[in-house]
């Protein structure tokens, strides 16, 4: 099934901050919030994603589950999105880096199940992946170009959706989260950076796009890695990879950030993110290559092992997105599995 946007006018929001709530430097816009301020609530989950009314039970068939392999033999694997138009999962699949500065190549590729792989974009220059609020782009975050970016894809043809910070360039943007008004959440740490100048004076951040403009989320963390929106548009949830942490934020209506908390005190060595209907979360941890599954409270409901080294990310699919999948495996033989879940959840 396909997903449309109800409030794509909205794609227009503010990006309004409060001066209390942000680090220093973010701007304020007061004519935007009072603008805004009618909203009900933030955009959550775009439509046909989470049933309206539906009620959940425990997201996990068993609390210690294991992910069978798909298919391995990859270089290195991230940023899974699902996309329901095509019945189709594409994945960034990242090479050692190359050139002066050392930069990683990146090919998009993608999985029609059951056992289907092929090249989707070549020279992608990505890592995480996400869809736009109509679904029909892919929203990457490009360490190549320093950037976040949209493929069409219909015919794969690139645009910027960011292309730096206040004339600065980004350091290497690594994951994306997208709101169903078109809203984009970035984390920039440095990890793809390569030999290139750090422009960021050493900070790694999160930012926000809205309506074509960059704005600062956050510069307090250390190496922010996978970002994921709650259902209901009123959480946003970043692991701090290099603090073993998972931040929570309140979101605004319209799109800024309010306060931040500690989600989860201890994982080791956050990658990506993904939420289910629920609200549940679900973390891809490095340290111990496990999926780590915590209820909206932030309780611990259970594990997912894909593999034996390297986990990296998470995303739902299937016909009734259901299926989780995770990207795994040692750099060489990375490779994609697979496991069937209880409760229906975001594609990327």
């Amino acid at each position: 099934m396909t997903w449309r946007p109800t409030i794509a006018a909205l794609a227009g929001l503010c990006l309004a901050v409060s001066a209390t709530t942000l680090p220093a430097g973010a701007a304020v816009d007061a004519a935007h919030v009072s603008a805004h301020a009618t909203l009900a609530g933030p955009p959550g989950a775009p439509p046909g994603v989470c049933p309206t009314g539906a009620s959940y039970g425990s997201p996990l068939p068993a609390s210690t589950m294991t992910a069978p392999r798909i298919q391995g033999g990859f270089t290195f694997l991230e940023g899974p999105v699902w996309v329901a138009d095509g019945g189709y999962l594409l994945l960034s699949d990242m090479a050692a880096g190359t050139g002066p500065y050392n930069v990683q190549p990146s090919t998009i590729r993608r999985f029609t199940p059951p056992a289907t792989f092929d090249t989707f974009i070549a020279n992608a220059g990505s890592n995480g992946l996400a869809l736009s609020a109509d679904a029909q782009q892919l929203v990457a975050a490009t360490h190549d170009q320093r950037s976040v970016s949209t493929y069409r894809l219909s015919d794969r043809a690139r645009s910027t959706v960011a292309a730096n910070y206040q004339g600065r360039a980004f350091n290497s943007p690594n994951d994306v989260a997208v709101r169903s008004d078109g809203v984009v959440y970035f984390t920039d740490p440095n990890f793809q950076r390569g030999n290139r100048a750090d422009q960021m004076s050493g900070r790694t951040s999160v930012f926000r796009v809205s309506n074509g403009q960059v704005s600062l989320v956050d510069d307090r963390l250390r190496q922010p890695n996978g970002i994921a929106l709650s259902p209901d548009g009123t959480a946003l949830y970043v692991g701090a990879y290099s603090e073993n942490k998972i931040y929570k934020y309140a979101v605004q209506p319209d799109g800024s950030i309010g306060a931040r908390s500690v989600f989860v005190n201890y994982i080791g060595g956050p990658d990506g993110g993904t939420i289910d209907c629920a609200g549940n979360v679900y973390w891809a941890s490095g340290g111990d290559s496990l999926v780590h599954v915590y209820s909206p409270t932030g309780t611990q409901l259970g594990t997912i092992r894909p593999g034996n080294t390297g986990t990296t990310n998470v995303a739902f699919g299937g016909p009734d997105r259901q299926t989780l999948y995770v990207t795994s495996g040692p750099w060489g033989d990375s490779g994609l599995y697979s496991v069937r879940l209880n409760v229906p959840g975001y594609p990327y």
